[in-house]
């Protein structure tokens, strides 16, 4: 193949000419040419992610409100600012259910005080069915606040929901939400790396034993019955400790 307005007969590395693109225009700003490398590859390094569907559609907004002159309100605020009300209830209400059968994107509650009730509906919702979760108070207090936050509250503002504050307030719970789901989900994968290791150790040893042979063949006996079963090695490891736990 040859390179147009390069030397004949140079073969082009795709890679490599890629890398020369990105790393070579220096008319473009940093972040747009480390998000173009980042895009090249099965990784990222996290601060170039992909727009969500937040951005693209409107924002799935269940309502929940006992005041029904104030909800009204509320909900037109919603609508203008261009979200979708997908349900409009009361804190008495089934919330998990409705968030399971509606599945908002956002959930936003608007009381003159949150009831011990009302917390444990929303740590409900933050545990099996979790999403950004905006409280809305007229009043409060510390403890009300710990408590809410243990609940797995995204945002709770007291003195009542200003309009104008409306879509920042919800667009910080959005982001705060996200961070929370991704360091709990790199907590678990680390957890589950530990557990891994651990029961593979274990395996390993267990076969070494049992079948005298060295580390290494313990682990690729491991390995293979990992692949043909197509298992996690961990998973694999658990598996066999299990099974020689019946003998």
């Amino acid at each position: 193949m040859t390179a147009t307005g390069g030397v004949p007969g140079d073969r082009i590395d795709p890679d490599r000419a890629g890398r020369r693109s990105v790393a070579g225009d220096r008319s473009k700003p940093r972040a747009t040419r480390d998000a173009h490398a980042c895009a090249r590859h099965s990784f990222c390094c996290g601060q170039h992610r992909p727009i969500t569907h937040r951005a693209l559609t409107p924002m799935r907004v269940m309502l929940v409100d006992d005041d029904q002159h104030r909800v009204v309100l509320l909900r037109q605020a919603l609508i203008d600012g261009g979200n979708a009300v997908v349900a409009q209830l009361t804190t008495s209400d089934d919330l998990l259910t409705a968030v399971a059968h509606h599945q908002p994107d956002v959930v936003l509650i608007d009381v003159d005080a949150p009831t011990r009730d009302t917390l444990e509906s929303l740590g409900q919702i933050a545990r099996d069915r979790p999403r950004p979760i905006v409280l809305f108070a007229k009043h409060g207090d510390a403890e009300t606040a710990r408590r809410a936050m243990r609940a797995g509250i995204s945002a709770y503002v007291v003195d009542g929901m200003p309009e104008s504050r409306l879509k920042s307030v919800i667009d910080v719970a959005i982001a705060r939400f996200d961070e929370h789901q991704a360091l709990r989900r790199e907590l678990e994968e680390t957890k589950m790396r530990l557990a891994d290791r651990r029961d593979v150790d274990r395996a390993k040893g267990m076969l070494m034993q049992r079948r005298k042979i060295t580390e290494s063949e313990a682990y690729e006996q491991l390995r293979k019955m990992a692949m043909d079963r197509n298992l996690r090695i961990g998973d694999a490891a658990r598996s066999l400790l299990a099974a020689a736990e019946l003998l």
